[in-house]
């Protein structure tokens, strides 16, 4: 997934907001917390993605190639795709929406309320 089409489908998500931060890093939030990031501008060597998922999809995903621990988020069950052949995009997405939903849940409920995701 390029940049572009990570942006845009992030975008895309109810109340989202998107910061450049760490370097060049299209970090995407919802209510003031991160759920996807992509560090990558395009160039095959710079690609990588990462995002939050669930304990039993951290397992399987960081046994796929192309797909590691992410770093300094490991810890929280984040990974990182390290190439566009290591998922699809409609997976990406996927994934993506899937870690939205996991850090729209940890929000309290006024700010749910606040941003008109309940």
């Amino acid at each position: 997934m390029t940049r572009e089409e990570f942006d845009k489908y992030c975008g895309s998500l109810k109340s989202t907001t998107h910061v450049i931060q760490w370097g060049d890093a299209s970090v995407w939030k919802i209510g003031g917390k991160v759920f996807a990031i992509h560090s990558g501008l395009g160039q095959e060597n710079t690609h990588t993605l990462s995002f939050k998922c669930s304990d039993l999809n951290f397992q399987i995903l960081c046994e796929l190639e192309g797909i590691i621990p992410a770093p300094y988020l490991a810890r929280g069950k984040w990974v990182q795709v390290k190439t566009r052949e290591a998922m699809s995009n409609d997976d990406v997405k996927d994934y993506i929406k899937a870690s939205y939903d996991i850090i729209s849940k940890k929000l309290t409920r006024k700010l749910r309320n606040d941003l008109g995701l309940e």
